[in-house]
């Protein structure tokens, strides 16, 4: 007798009984992959409750309410992420391409931990040889960190039982597995039952857990999208793995913001902070080139300068062709449109590449004026002035719209020693306070920016 099987959908995990090219439930395609069926009683359900155990429905008003307990990471960018530091008793995930760094941050925040809490370190890729050789590499070898290379569930929870440590780390949930599910390690039930017992350990003992987690092609955590809802916190690691710098931000957060930037260096010894990101990212800047605008983005509560790069080039063909790295394309297409609608440019017929230095994504629209500057710029090969910033949102109809946290963003400009900055002439109901230093250029649309600078 042919044994039952189904069909499931790796990228969100819905199950179907026959095979399509198409998920329905996300649209992806290609996607629809076959495995056993799981036998009866062996399945992810509940266990029956004895009588008389159901916990009763408590009122909102009657219930306590105790502070939840944080701790530091010993890293102040990744405690700037989480929200404060780490939370007793949660389910922290970390997403990021490979070798770009996730065990080698779980492993030097360890030095810190270990230093008033118990720490178990759980490998199902590495050796307990090998994680020795690499945290000896990163000079914390010499650290009380308890070390577990085994990929079993079972065995693993046993020894969180027998250990009784305060803090665990699982690299990676890729590679556990439970015995009650005959799939393969990696797989979308066993991804789902590892994480859920993970989180009923994490929240039935006060356990904080890190877990790493695989990204697939496209950037996203491999396995099923309900592995994000299931956790508490979900950081991606990002960045080029050729490039030295790295970008740890929230995409989700239950104790704390979800816009909060970790900025970190990879070098010969680890992961190095930076805790000032916007000279980082305008090192080596020429400040006599056409094609460059500086901006300054509120990543959080963190104002940030970025340098956005454009070049604009004749094209060769019937259709130009466009590209953007660091920006929002459709965004990008958008304020080439007003730019030759409102601001009299004719860029239709150019290629266009806009570029964001450092590896920095800016989504957000007070960057559109420095954009809108740096492809004037380069297609009239003139240089913006190099001690110039530029900040605004930018309207359909070519107005300048008022962004929020203006005098944070003033403050960081005029420090990192700008003289000039161009801001929306209407900036709502906050008072703009310039610092002393720094001369403000309000404008109402692109027409009097371009007219100002160019």
């Amino acid at each position: 007798m042919k044994a039952k099987t189904i069909f499931y959908c790796t990228q969100c995990g819905n199950e179907f009984p026959k095979w399509q090219g198409q998920c329905p439930a996300c649209g992806a395609w290609n996607t629809i992959v076959e495995q056993p069926a799981a036998p009866k009683g062996k399945g992810p359900g509940k266990p029956a409750r004895a009588l008389g155990s159901v916990p009763a429905p408590k009122l909102v008003s009657e219930m306590s309410i105790d502070q939840e307990i944080r701790f530091p990471t010993g890293l102040a960018e990744l405690d700037r992420v989480l929200g404060g530091g780490a939370v007793q008793g949660s389910l922290v995930l970390i997403g990021g391409a490979p070798g770009i760094g996730k065990s080698t941050l779980m492993l030097q925040i360890c030095q810190q931990l270990c230093q008033f809490a118990k720490v178990l370190y759980v490998s199902g890729e590495e050796s307990e040889r090998q994680l020795k050789l690499r945290a000896d590499r990163l000079g914390v070898g010499q650290m009380g960190l308890y070390l577990f290379a085994e990929s079993s569930l079972e065995q693993v929870i046993a020894a969180i039982e027998e250990t009784e440590p305060q803090i665990v780390i699982v690299d990676s949930i890729q590679t556990m597995y439970h015995g009650d599910q005959t799939t393969s390690p990696g797989s979308i039930s066993q991804v789902k039952e590892c994480t859920m017992a993970l989180m009923q350990l994490a929240k039935g003992r006060g356990i904080t857990v890190f877990v790493i987690g695989h990204v697939n092609k496209e950037g996203n955590l491999a396995g099923p999208k309900v592995l994000e809802h299931m956790v508490d916190c979900v950081l991606y690691f990002e960045g080029d793995r050729h490039m030295s710098y790295r970008i740890l931000r929230a995409a989700k957060n239950r104790y704390g913001a979800t816009n909060e930037i970790g900025v970190f260096e990879m070098d010969d010894t680890g992961l190095r902070e930076v805790p000032n990101p916007s000279q980082m990212l305008l090192e080596g800047r020429l400040t006599d080139e056409p094609g460059t605008c500086v901006t300054c983005v509120m990543e959080g509560a963190r104002p940030v300068l970025a340098e956005v790069q454009a070049l604009l080039t004749p094209s060769a063909f019937g259709t130009p062709r466009r590209s953007t790295n660091g920006f929002d394309y459709n965004r990008a297409m958008l304020l080439m449109a007003v730019l030759e609608k409102r601001g009299g440019l004719a860029v239709n017929t150019c290629d266009a590449y806009l570029n964001v230095i450092g590896g920095l994504y800016l989504d957000e629209p007070g960057a559109d004026l420095a954009a809108i500057l740096a492809l004037a710029s380069s297609f009239r090969d003139k240089p913006v002035p190099a001690d110039l910033v530029a900040v605004g949102e930018v309207g359909l109809t070519g107005e300048l719209r008022s962004v929020s946290a203006l005098n944070q963003r003033l403050s960081e400009i005029r420090r990192l020693g700008f003289t000039k900055c161009l801001i929306p002439q209407r900036h709502g109901r906050q008072a703009v306070v310039p610092p002393e230093g720094l001369q403000l250029i309000p404008v109402r649309n692109i027409r009097e920016a371009l007219a100002v600078l160019l």
